[in-house]
């Protein structure tokens, strides 16, 4: 056998390894959401959550809000539901934070974050293109993109394979009834027991109702002080939602911030009793505000409400 052939022998062996290493990963779509350096291994064998009977509370996440000029009533019977529509994952810039339901964000638990599903809730989803499916512990609210029903965690994304980005899915609330009788259950297929809420939990969600009048800590989050409403400088400001809760309104804000880089700089909580206001500006006139209102509208697909200080 010559030496030329061995080279190129060895050549295509190194080639074939190199490809194999490629696609023995999960594919992650770009940016910065994907896992840390060392996630946890074998993640693709991660039970599903496994659905339990938990109260839906008429009030705190559960309550109406509004997000970007746009009111939601979240569900508050137990009831059937379902929806088709696209799905996407939020991950690591949210790991570790509090979620709507005032739990933290795991994004290598089986999770997932909705609109007006009862907080917290148990769904099945389904990506038709592979006919995979999940089941999933929604304690989260989002995602507020025109189009899209569910925000998953990195963990069901990666089993559904939908970790390339937006994909249409399927989504099938669990109700009480199918978690008594088992009918949830459909080939057996391994599933973790949810971990129940922390006692009296923070909640998230954003209010378009004013509730009583009672005055919140302004020393909460992160422990920086906040600035009244009243002493926001003169102008035009886009408001971007009103929240009971301060954790509400500045992880929001940083939602937005990832989203939208160059309106970071301009956004800021203020606070009105018994509210927490997400408002960006000023703006030195109506038409620079509306300006930026509609950048916002055109990239969160949704439309914020201008407001003037004098």
């Amino acid at each position: 056998m010559s030496r030329p052939f061995l080279m190129r022998l060895a050549g295509l062996a190194v080639l074939a390894a190199l490809l194999s290493a490629c696609g023995s990963g999960p594919k992650t779509r770009p940016g910065r959401d994907g896992p840390e350096a060392n996630p946890p291994s074998r993640l693709s064998e991660v039970p599903d959550a496994e659905p339990r009977i938990e109260p839906i509370r008429n009030g705190g996440p559960n309550k109406p809000y509004e997000v970007l000029g746009q009111n939601y009533t979240p569900m508050t019977q137990d009831r059937n539901f379902s929806e088709r529509g696209l799905a996407s994952w939020y991950g690591r810039k949210f790991h570790g934070r509090r979620t709507a339901s005032g739990e933290v964000y795991d994004m290598y638990a089986m999770t997932a974050a909705h609109p007006t599903l009862p907080l917290p809730s148990y769904a099945r989803i389904r990506n038709p293109a592979n006919g995979r499916e999940v089941i999933v512990r929604v304690n989260d609210r989002g995602p507020f993109h025109k189009g899209r029903i569910v925000d998953l965690s990195y963990t069901a994304a990666l089993k559904l394979d939908l970790l390339r980005g937006v994909a249409p899915v399927e989504l099938e609330r669990i109700t009480f009834a199918e978690i008594r009788s088992g009918a949830w259950r459909r080939d057996g297929a391994p599933t973790a027991v949810a971990r129940a809420p922390a006692p009296e939990p923070v909640p998230a969600a954003p209010l378009d109702v004013a509730p009583p009048p009672v005055a919140p800590p302004e020393s909460e989050g992160d422990g920086t002080p906040l600035r009244p409403l009243a002493s926001a400088p003169r102008g035009f400001w886009i408001q971007l939602g009103a929240f009971r809760q301060r954790d509400g309104a500045e992880s929001f804000q940083r939602r937005v911030a990832d989203e939208l880089d160059w309106l970071s700089p301009q956004l800021a909580v203020f606070v009105d009793t018994p509210l927490f206001r997400l408002q960006a500006g000023p703006y030195a006139s109506r038409e620079e505000a509306r300006a930026g209102a509609e950048r916002v509208r055109e990239a969160l697909q949704l439309v914020p409400v201008i407001v003037e200080r004098k």
